[in-house]
């Protein structure tokens, strides 16, 4: 209730009673609202009323009502008394209709009925010519009739997402000169003709099933529709305007010519499709500053002739086996380049003459076949912050190379058969980030002199020893020297190393006469990243022998831009899962109240923070405990476990997402939640139970991207298991 002394206070003009238990008929409830004279704003969302209070229609100065989230079925007809409203929110309540006296409104100008039951638009918005958006995300059209919106001359923006809209219908061949945008995403559309709508300026339609689709483009700016089935776009007349461009991850084999003829398109994304080659008209575009061309079957790149303003050009996953000769002269404002997973075997050359005027700054070249070859022409770029040639066939990195990139902040040459770093590395002032493992390196590189050196991965190599300088660096967190066999540590060394947050390195086992002895079933290997902008917010939790021995576990934490959570749950979610499975012997039960329970633990900052968790615990399995063993997956985030078996990838947990997921979506919507957006990170909890023989397999732990999720999610969470 209202507490009393506000009443005495007539220059209240806005009350925020959101999230309350307020009641209809008491002291300081609903009915007395109305002795508010001056009240103009009102906001009683989630109260769960379940009745619409009919006195509110008495507050006649009201311009503002929130009724959002309260489960009320339908609106009174006096609703119309309200003659000043101008913002009505009703959002996540289930209303089927609208009554008619709502269109005495004439001051409304903003409405929300998104995530109610609706089936089609209202005709009430025929009347309300102050509103300029139909708002009904989340409700359940199934068929959107273009003719009812013609009808609506005074409505330019259109937001339909998460409904159940199959088909169009288009009473006449009437244009609509009024609609400027358009929003389908999340839908069952498998055609989409809005060639009628000639004002339209952005179309967002990705993740329905869309196989072709057919646009106006003498006003269109903006098309988004990535994540279907298309075959064919078709945009007439060519799109003077148009400067954003999405068709990703459908089925396109090559480039529309529309597209290509666009004079001002500045970002083209048709990543994830099956092209086989890159059209010479769009790689030479002179408005062109951002091409995602990842993930297709290139396997040439035209020769550029132009100069172009290309700043962003992302080819990784193609078939490429060399890059254009005049890329990087050409190209003289490319910031970016992904080539990553690729077959290059050499790079074109970064200068023209003695003079190089490279910009670029970040270059990704991991999985391909570089060779030695390659040094002296990355040394041409010598503004490169980041710079990734992992997996490769390098056997050295030349001194007078390293020295000259000064600018380094983060390299990774894992994977190759290099054998030293060399001692220039001393240059690189900047550097933070240095992933060299799975190398032959036997000396230990001069980076604990390096003033902004935070991560080292240096395991799986051959190091015999460490030179550490007077003082380590205070911004180093993580060393990584395990794999190196011949490696020993004094006591003196560890000591110094103790500030450090991380430090991973082989655990020697214990000197033993019994010959019968023998090691675990099972050991493990860890390779990391930064992480997001490089924050160091990834942490991995690692137990070879748990519950006296006879398990492991091991477990990703992603705190997206934050590391104290993945901290905290790196130190205590072990002893959390420790003491569940002492409760229960049912993996679905002591999985989740291991989650459940680290929620509770992390309090506060898991409120405002939030991180993606997942935990992999391997037992005997209790029909074969002698020679077999049960792994039990949970995660929660986006975050998934990955089984590599025969050199494919098997998912052992699945990443529960609204775009992805129809029945997660539709059990958001039925508790009525209000999505603003589709976010690409919304999942939940899951377990997988398999049976795993031995030590025949190898299961890789990844946080595939960063999400908040555990310590900010609370509630009943679903189960997937397999087994």
């Amino acid at each position: 209730e209202v507490p009393e002394h506000l009443f005495y206070s007539q220059d209240i003009t806005y009350l925020n009673l959101r999230h309350n238990f307020m009641q209809l008929e008491r002291p300081g409830g609903l009915d007395t609202l109305y002795k508010f004279s001056q009240l103009k704003g009102l906001n009683l969302s989630h109260n769960k009323l379940g009745l619409f209070p009919i006195l509110l229609c008495e507050i006649s100065t009201l311009t503002e009502l929130n009724l959002s989230c309260n489960g009320f079925h339908d609106l009174p007809s006096q609703i119309g008394n309200l003659l000043n409203l101008q913002t009505l929110c009703l959002d996540g309540n289930f209303l089927t209709t609208l009554p008619e006296e709502l269109g005495n409104l004439q001051q409304l100008s903003s409405l929300g009925i998104s995530f109610n039951n609706f089936s089609q638009i209202p005709e009430v918005y025929e009347k309300l010519t102050m509103l300029d958006r139909v708002v009904m995300a989340g409700n359940c059209l199934e068929v959107l009739n273009l003719g009812v919106l013609n009808r609506m001359n005074h409505i330019k923006h259109v937001d339909l997402r998460m409904n159940h809209l199959k088909t169009m219908v288009i009473e006449n061949l009437e244009g609509n000169k009024h609609i400027t945008h358009v929003d389908l995403r999340d839908n069952r559309l498998t055609d989409l003709d809005l060639s009628s709508l000639c004002s339209l300026e952005q179309l967002h339609c990705g993740r329905n099933q869309l196989r072709e689709l057919t646009l106006s483009g003498f006003s269109l700016r903006t098309l988004y529709a990535s994540s279907n089935r298309l075959t064919a776009v078709n945009v007439y007349p060519v799109p003077s305007l148009l400067t954003f461009l999405d068709l990703s991850r459908n089925l396109l084999e090559c480039v529309p010519d529309w597209a290509c003829e666009a004079k001002k398109i500045e970002v083209l994304d048709v990543s994830y499709n099956l092209l086989t080659e890159v059209p010479v008209r769009i790689l030479s575009s002179l408005s062109l500053r951002k091409l995602m061309l990842g993930h297709n079957h290139v396997q040439n790149l035209p020769t550029l002739v132009e100069h172009i303003p290309l700043e962003v050009l992302d080819l990784q996953h193609n078939a490429l086996t060399r890059l254009p000769d005049t890329l990087f002269s050409k190209a003289l404002n490319l910031r970016y380049l992904n080539a990553s997973a690729n077959s290059l075997e050499s790079l074109p050359s970064a200068c023209t003459g003695e003079e190089s005027l490279s910009m670029l700054q970040l270059l990704y070249l991991t999985n391909n076949l570089l060779t030695d070859q390659c040094i002296p022409v990355l040394v041409g770029h010598l503004h490169l912050r980041i710079l990734r040639l992992a997996n490769n066939q390098l056997q050295t990195f030349p001194a007078s190379k390293l020295n000259k990139l000064e600018q380094l902040e983060e390299l990774n040459l894992s994977g190759n058969k290099l054998k030293t770093i060399p001692t220039t590395i001393a240059n690189c002032k900047r550097l933070h980030t240095l992933v060299a493992h799975s190398n032959n390196i036997s000396i230990f590189p001069e980076i604990l002199q390096l003033p902004q050196i935070q991560f080292v991965d240096l395991s799986c190599n051959d190091l015999t020893e460490i030179l550490i300088p007077e003082a380590l660096p205070a911004t180093l967190q993580d060393l990584d020297l395990t794999g190196n066999t011949n490696l020993v540590l004094e006591h003196k060394t560890l000591d110094i190393f103790s500030h450090i947050t991380t430090l991973k390195i082989d655990q020697k086992p214990l000197p033993t006469t019994d010959s019968t002895v023998t090691s675990t079933f099972w050991s493990h290997g860890l390779a990391e990243m930064a992480g997001q902008r490089n924050k160091l917010c990834v942490s991995a939790l690692a137990m070879d022998s748990f519950a006296e021995g006879v398990g492991a576990v091991y477990g990703m934490f992603d705190g997206d831009r934050n590391e104290e959570l993945p901290r905290l749950l790196q130190c205590t979610m072990a002893d959390v899962l420790l003491e569940e499975v002492q409760q229960s012997t049912n993996d679905t039960v002591f999985m989740a109240n291991t989650f459940l329970v680290s929620h509770r633990k992390l309090g506060m900052a898991g409120q405002k923070l939030g991180s993606s968790a997942l935990l992999c615990y391997i037992r005997p399995d209790t029909a074969d405990p002698a020679s077999s063993f049960s792994l039990t997956v949970a995660n929660v985030g986006t975050c998934q476990a990955v089984l590599c078996r025969g050199g494919k990838p098997v998912p052992l947990s699945k990443v529960f997402s609204l775009e992805q997921d129809p029945e997660e979506a539709q059990r958001v919507k039925d508790q009525k939640a209000i999505i603003t957006e589709v976010p690409e990170d919304l999942k939940e909890f899951q377990t997988t139970d398999i049976p795993v023989h031995h030590c025949n397999f190898r299961a890789v732990l990844g946080c595939l991207c960063s999400a908040s999720v555990l310590g900010s999610y609370a509630g009943p969470a679903p189960r997937w298991r397999r087994t």
